[in-house]
């Protein structure tokens, strides 16, 4: 490895423990009380002692996000596909999907709730969070379905290739880029959109991150809170890695934006 890269890796991890390093100066030279803003200390010794209970949550929320990431990425890609096939579907069904999007998650919340019940707060949590994620990876695909190469177009048509074939063999393989790009906005959309739907529709029944947050705030153990929201960061960071290391991985081989990555 070399010293540029080694250099590249450390440097943002230098940073972090710099501003922890004055963070924890400043509170304790100000004597800030810590319901107001706990120290870097303060904050481990909370996710320290309620590091059981919190991982639960975690996991919690992480589920949610996966789930509905997942439902996401699959009906994202599949509509936008029939998008492509159909100029007729996609002018009928293309301006509900932008409803969808533009509708706040706030707005909408306790309807959802509702419908499917007080008792199935997760199976709302579920649609909330994938109503935020979803656009972002058909509008990606759609993009990517339509900006392949006009010339391969033609090739495919010259040598008599039927709709089916062009999909898998041009339209699809030349759209991946888009998709993985839509499918690394989803992630942290759906994470954001099951944290925002806990908060509106916990009700003392939430056992993810965002009840423990509105929790330990209403208790005013504002160092829990810290540990929390530095939990939900890296599940975050994490979800965003693994889609970066998936699109690496996918498009090395090929395209000049994973080359030049990593």
């Amino acid at each position: 490895m070399s010293h540029d890269r080694l250099f590249t890796i450390l440097m943002p991890l230098l940073v972090g423990i710099g501003l922890l390093i004055f963070w924890e100066f400043a509170v304790t030279v100000t004597q800030t009380p810590s319901f107001v803003l706990p120290a870097p200390s303060e904050i481990g010794t909370a996710l320290w002692e309620n590091f059981g209970s919190l991982m639960g949550s975690a996991w919690v929320t992480l589920r949610i996000t996966l789930l509905a990431f997942a439902l996401a990425t699959f009906g994202g890609v599949a509509l936008a596909v029939l998008f492509s096939q159909s100029r007729l579907v996609e002018r009928a069904l293309f301006p509900y999907a932008i409803i969808l999007q533009v509708t706040p998650v706030v707005a909408i919340a306790p309807l959802v709730l509702i419908w499917v019940g007080f008792d199935n707060v997760n199976t709302a949590l579920l649609i909330l969070a994938w109503i935020v994620a979803f656009f972002p990876v058909l509008s990606n695909t759609v993009l990517g379905l339509r900006s392949v190469d006009r010339n391969l177009m033609d090739l495919f048509t010259l040598y008599g290739a039927s709709r089916t074939q062009r999909l898998f063999a041009l339209q699809l393989p030349a759209a991946l880029p888009y998709i993985l790009g839509g499918m690394k906005i989803s992630g942290g959309l759906a994470l954001i959109g099951a944290v925002v739907a806990e908060f509106v529709a916990g009700s003392g029944t939430g056992t993810g991150l965002a009840w423990r947050i509105i929790e330990a705030g209403n208790r005013l153990q504002v160092p829990t809170m810290f540990a929390a929201l530095l939990l939900l960061s890296l599940v975050g960071v994490l979800i965003f890695f693994a889609l970066s290391v998936l699109e690496h991985l996918v498009l090395r081989s090929w395209h000049e934006s994973a080359r030049q990555s990593f």
